[in-house]
């Protein structure tokens, strides 16, 4: 039982260390692996390349599949160079095996000092998230160290031998076993290290590890289809796209495990170095022999699940995509993109205001309002999201980014309930009793919606963008409604006091409104806040401002 249990805990030791890995380097270099990827997609083998660079540094396929689906899934990439992605991850993983075979046993101490020193010292800064990867590679070599400590004794036993013994006689078990294993540790790569860990030390015979070998290759892709089995259907393609690559290269390598081993064998005395550049060559052969076949499994993904066709009056894009809260950067640009439909959506009904009162549209006021409950149901759809992506994961500028998120959200939530409060005045005031604006007061309120719509889009650029003169520029437009708003108010009173018919009519709802679309703006001239705080562009008393805001 010890034995077992120093093996378990050996395991586990490798999978944390992969997990801190894997997180690490994505608070580090997150963003720019997306744009790596992104980027490279000109051609298939560009893509590949991409592909074995980003996942020999997140040391995880299946973290590279999450990533790639998704871009699929926003439309920035497509299906075809997905896959060719793919064949390069499965390559890079497979480098990363090889590396970590060679005696590196000094590295682990050496890495685990520097990687604590740094995460301790300087936890927030780049320094200390460098450090969290350094711990992570120490603890994968250490790991390794120990599982061959471990499988020896363990394996000693008769019982266990003749156990083990069953395997050699059925490649489909010794693929099933590794398929699952990969699946448990969430990782090819733990699997692979840990099946030449245990062909070195005699434990399993070569023919069995490299039957496990192809396993954990099968259960990386299937992994990532059960990691996004709730995704959309175009974030599935490639996940199951990847499969089929993997299915047909386990069917094609497996009848040829015994001249692997008969002629390769005399040439590779060590096991471990066997074991893993059979996982070497296995991956570069199916990559390099599939990769023309990119296009034809793209298409025969597409027909195994095409995308439904949704009526224009209900399409949108669905970016909170659940298999991308693995990788936390990838899940903040989804939050991103879904605020600002959100954003949109708030427009259409800023817009449709005007329309409301000028042609006492009872009609459109009836639909602008249940826009108001699609408005409510996205914030309470991104905030929920956001709630589920790891804040530990995240790197200093990501957690700004995840708070500017929130607040975005909240202010467009709020500006869509101050909207439906002034279409019901605007019902309960005007249309009913059939009363109209004078036409001076009309042209006031005309101007200050053009201005509202003008700074709500300036908003959403400031939010996109991040730019620090647009937020300048949107506080001074803050500056010049505020204004704008206590002389419409003035010369209103100048109306009354003129005795103007329509004027008297309208009086309390004339106030109120341009009340109310001076809250709208001080929402949406908010967002500016954040960024210009972030960047030392705000005064004092701006930051004091900002602060009650946010409460």
């Amino acid at each position: 039982m010890k034995h077992l249990l120093n093996l378990l805990a050996a395991v586990a030791l490798l999978v944390w260390g992969t997990h801190l890995v894997r997180t690490g380097v994505l608070r580090v270099f997150g963003a720019n692996l997306r744009r790596i990827l992104v980027h490279s997609m000109r051609n298939r083998f560009t893509a590949a390349l991409s592909g074995i660079g980003v996942t020999a540094l997140v040391q995880s396929s299946t973290a590279t599949s999450l990533m790639t689906s998704s871009f699929v899934g926003q439309g920035l990439v497509t299906l075809p160079a997905a896959l060719a992605v793919m064949r390069g991850a499965d390559i890079g993983t497979a480098l990363m095996s090889v590396l970590f075979s060679a005696d590196l046993s000094w590295l682990s101490p050496l890495f685990i000092f520097v990687g604590v020193v740094l995460f301790i010292t300087r936890p927030s800064s780049v320094a200390g998230r460098v450090g969290r990867v350094l711990i992570g590679l120490g603890l994968m070599l250490l790991a390794l160290q120990l599982v061959v400590a471990a499988t020896g004794p363990l394996f000693e036993g008769p019982a266990m031998r003749e156990l083990l013994g069953t395997l050699g006689s059925d490649v489909l078990l010794e693929i099933t076993i590794g398929a699952a294993l990969a699946i448990v540790a969430y990782s090819s790569l733990a699997v692979v290290l840990l099946v030449a860990a245990m062909a070195s030390s005699n434990v399993v015979p070569l023919d069995v590890a490299m039957g496990l070998v192809l396993g954990a290759n099968l259960g990386s892709g299937l992994l990532a289809v059960l990691t996004t089995a709730k995704s959309s259907v175009s974030v599935r393609q490639v996940t199951v796209g990847n499969l089929l690559f993997k299915l047909l290269g386990v069917a094609i390598a497996a009848p040829f495990v015994g001249l692997w081993l008969r002629e390769v064998r005399p040439y590779i005395s060590d096991a471990t170095q066997f074991v893993v550049l059979y996982h070497l060559a296995f991956n570069v052969l199916v990559s390099i022999g599939f990769i023309g076949l990119t296009n034809w499994v793209a298409r025969l993904v597409t027909r195994m699940l095409p995308v439904p066709v949704e009526p224009a009056a209900t399409r949108r894009p669905q970016h909170l995509d659940p298999s991308a809260l693995s990788t936390p950067t990838l899940a903040i640009s989804n939050a991103a993109r879904e605020a600002l439909h959100q954003a949109d959506v708030v427009e259409t009904m800023l817009i449709g205001v005007l329309g409301v009162i000028r042609n006492n549209d009872l009609r459109l006021a009836q639909e602008l309002r249940k826009l108001d409950d699609t408005v409510d149901e996205l914030y309470s759809a991104i905030k929920y999201y956001m709630t589920k992506i790891s804040r530990e994961a995240l790197g200093e500028e990501e957690s700004r980014r995840w708070t500017d998120i929130i607040s975005f959200t909240i202010n467009m939530e709020q500006i869509g309930d101050i909207i439906e409060r002034v279409i019901i005045d605007i019902e309960d005031k005007k249309i009913k009793p059939q009363r109209n604006f004078s036409e001076a007061g009309m042209a006031e309120i005309v101007e200050l919606h053009e201005r509202l719509v003008a700074n709500l889009r300036l908003s959403m650029s400031v939010f996109l963008n991040g730019s620090v003169r647009d937020a300048q520029k949107l506080l001074e437009e803050k500056a010049r409604f505020r204004d704008l708003e206590r002389a419409y108010a003035t010369t209103h009173l100048g109306r009354l006091s003129d005795q103007t018919a329509l004027s008297i009519e309208t009086s309390s709802l004339h106030i109120d409104l341009i009340s109310d679309l001076k809250r709208i703006n001080s929402h949406i001239c908010s967002i500016a806040y954040p960024i210009l705080e972030s960047a030392g562009a705000l005064a004092p008393t701006r930051m004091r401002e900002s602060r009650l805001n946010s409460l």
